[in-house]
């Protein structure tokens, strides 16, 4: 006998169901009761057990609406003429309860559908915005590494709509497209530049491969620096290619150079003699200052200068000073000679000379004009003619001072 079955003499197993019972199978005659109500009631817990999980997939929402929606339903018919012992009542009553958390469920599962579709809906339309970007410009290097890490995140994302999404995907695709048909242009133009670029710098290697034994130092120097502009000119060629010709260009400039480097050295070897030579000549021409007798110096500055030009040439790290020194001994002999030209000017002397005679002449006809005022006794006269006879002298002190100077 149980709460909610029993088994009769006969071996009849009930339910019961409401007010009344039901039967719901046989034992075999004369088999324990017991035995027969615990198989039944088990029967019972084990549709207990689905409608238990049933509950717990729901509340976790780890089950679909439409899942649990045809859970319920076969639960359902499996409690009509169930052949089991236990409170089926209860059962299909918590099955009943289960439809509002059933419809929180969906209103909840209907909010995270539509919250993925507006973040993926953002996140592809972010995606199409930077990719037509991309695809507008000419970041030929980032430009396809970048639409191909978009194009990965795409497919990472969830569909849309069908509109939404083939509306997008268009834009993407279109940028896409666009994008690489110009940076293939652009690549097939680069190629295009750098094989000209190849031409053009294998011409100035043998160009350069030609000068690289010429001893014309100046010359040469100079058409290299012509080379060089033009190798930069030309732009680069292609990259598996660029660094070779580069080695051989530099190659022969580096056989010239090393070569004038090496005769410059030589040089610089014969021309340390010269500057000992004219550090002895400085020596002799620096004693000439300060000036005393200009006539002299200038003679012995003739000698120096004849010897100072025939002991050649010195290493350019000592032409600044050597030069220099020299070059004030000559300034201050040509000084000294520019004072004494201007000091004898033979046209300034005969100005001065002039100048004189002119006011002795003068002087004269003013002593005799003074005498005969003074005979007359016109004191009036004789006081101008002081006066003007003072002022002649003055200016003839004067000009005898000046004649002095050239002679």
């Amino acid at each position: 006998m149980s709460d909610w079955g029993r088994v009769d003499a006969d071996g009849n197993v009930y339910v019961k169901e409401g007010d009344g019972e039901r039967l719901i199978g046989q034992w075999v005659t004369g088999g324990d009761a017991d035995e027969a109500l615990a198989f039944y009631t088990r029967r019972f817990e084990n549709l207990e057990t689905e409608v238990s999980l049933l509950e717990k997939r729901i509340e976790a929402g780890t089950v679909s609406p439409d899942d649990a929606t045809k859970a319920i339903a076969t639960i359902r018919e499996q409690l009509v003429d169930a052949q089991a012992v236990g409170d089926l009542a209860s059962l299909s009553t918590r099955l009943d309860a289960l439809e509002p958390a059933l419809g929180e469920l969906r209103a909840k599962r209907k909010a995270e559908r539509e919250q993925r579709t507006a973040e993926a809906t953002e996140a592809k339309t972010r995606i199409v915005t930077e990719a037509e970007k991309i695809g507008a410009g000419q970041d030929w290097r980032n430009g396809a590494d970048r639409l191909r890490a978009l194009l990965d995140e795409w497919k990472a994302l969830p569909r849309l709509s069908k509109s939404a999404d083939d509306e997008l995907w268009h834009r993407f695709s279109t940028a896409r497209t666009a994008y690489t048909k110009k940076r293939k242009a652009h690549f097939g133009e680069q190629s295009e530049r750098r094989e000209k670029a190849q031409k053009v710098k294998e011409k100035l290697i043998e160009e350069a491969e030609a000068l690289s034994n010429s001893t014309e130092w100046g010359a040469t120097s100079s058409a290299y620096r012509d080379l060089m502009q033009r190798w930069k000119a030309a732009g680069s060629a292609p990259r598996n290619v660029e660094d070779k010709l580069w080695k051989r260009f530099r190659s022969a400039q580096d056989v010239f150079f090393s070569a004038r480097e090496a005769a410059n050295a030589a040089e610089e070897a014969e021309f340390a003699d010269n500057a000992v030579a004219k550090r002895e000549i400085l020596v002799e021409a620096e004693a000439l200052l300060p000036i005393k007798d200009l006539d002299a110096t200038r003679r012995a500055w003739h000698d120096i200068a004849d010897r100072w030009e025939a002991a050649g040439k010195v290493p350019r790290d000592q032409i600044k000073e050597l030069e220099g020194r020299i070059r004030a001994v000559e300034k201050a002999i040509r000084d000294a000679g520019d004072q004494e030209w201007k000091r004898t000017d033979p046209e300034k002397s005969a100005r001065a000379d002039d100048m004189i005679t002119k006011l002795e002449d003068a002087i004269a006809a003013i002593e005799a004009d003074l005498a005969k005022a003074e005979s007359a006794g016109d004191q009036k006269k004789v006081k101008d003619l002081r006066e003007n006879l003072e002022s002649r002298q003055a200016f003839l002190d004067i000009a005898k001072r000046t004649a002095s100077d050239f002679s």
